[in-house]
């Protein structure tokens, strides 16, 4: 049993039942689902009978929510940092401890602050999305990986929740609260997916909206490949919307 901080206040210690529910990544808002609900009017009903984290007026909190009777983790949303860590951090980043496949359960029903993380690592095959509180966490790699979900871990050091990670983002790939394909993403759409959040985030998104030669070179030429790709067409065209609306946003 592994016991840490889920927030400013409240404490949890893994349990034998993990969450079952298949992540959804949300591209188009850059969060990833880990519930059972498949639209808005079913998440403000699960939102009632639950306690925990979640995004307030003028808050960045993670959605963090455990049933009011088990205290047992019930769904979350984490959203993706707006900004990559520096590629020479993330290409020797420390290796992750081995995965603990676990549920939580808190010692009190109240609710808390999980503040979003700032900083992500993303390979340039996606084959993993690391998403941290701050680059100290870098420093020396976590204490224990939960696995709280099919391909979502924990990231726990300090004793305290210090991020998060999804295996594969690509496979989970979806527009909002719509099911992910049921096939394995091609080796195309991950390489665009990296390529993808690179471009949407900090720092070159700040080049797009200067408008630098190199990175709008980048942009429209990942535009024409996911317009032309003919496999994992579904992947693709949700990224490719992304896309073509940041040029439409941003073109002079």
């Amino acid at each position: 049993m592994v016991r840490f901080s889920v927030g400013d206040t409240v404490n949890a210690e893994t349990t034998r039942n993990p969450l079952t529910f298949t992540p959804r990544f949300d591209f188009i808002d850059l969060q990833v689902i880990v519930a059972g609900y498949t639209g808005p009017n079913e998440r403000e009903q699960n939102l009632a009978h639950t306690f925990g984290s979640m995004q307030w007026l003028w808050s960045e909190n993670d959605e963090f929510r455990f049933d009011q009777g088990s205290r047992e983790l019930s769904h979350a949303t984490f959203y993706v940092p707006r900004e990559s860590a520096p590629a020479p951090l993330c290409h020797h980043a420390p290796h992750m401890p081995q995965r603990l496949p676990s549920g939580l359960r808190t010692d009190t029903a109240q609710n808390f602050a999980l503040p979003q993380a700032t900083i992500f690592c993303c390979d340039p095959e996606a084959c993993e999305l690391r998403c941290y509180r701050d680059l100290s966490v870098l420093d020396g790699g976590p204490d224990a990986l939960i696995g709280i979900a099919p391909d979502v871990s924990l990231l726990v050091k300090g004793g305290v929740v210090a991020g998060w990670s999804l295996t594969d983002p690509a496979r989970y790939l979806t527009d909002g609260f719509a099911a992910p394909e049921a096939t394995l993403p091609s080796h195309s759409t991950r390489l665009r997916l990296a390529e993808c959040l690179s471009l949407v985030t900090a720092p070159l998104i700040d080049e797009v909206m200067d408008q630098d030669m190199d990175t709008w070179r980048r942009l429209r030429a990942i535009e024409r490949a996911l317009r032309d790709q003919r496999d994992d067409r579904n992947r693709a065209t949700i990224m490719h919307r992304v896309i073509s609306r940041l040029i439409e946003d941003y073109e002079s």
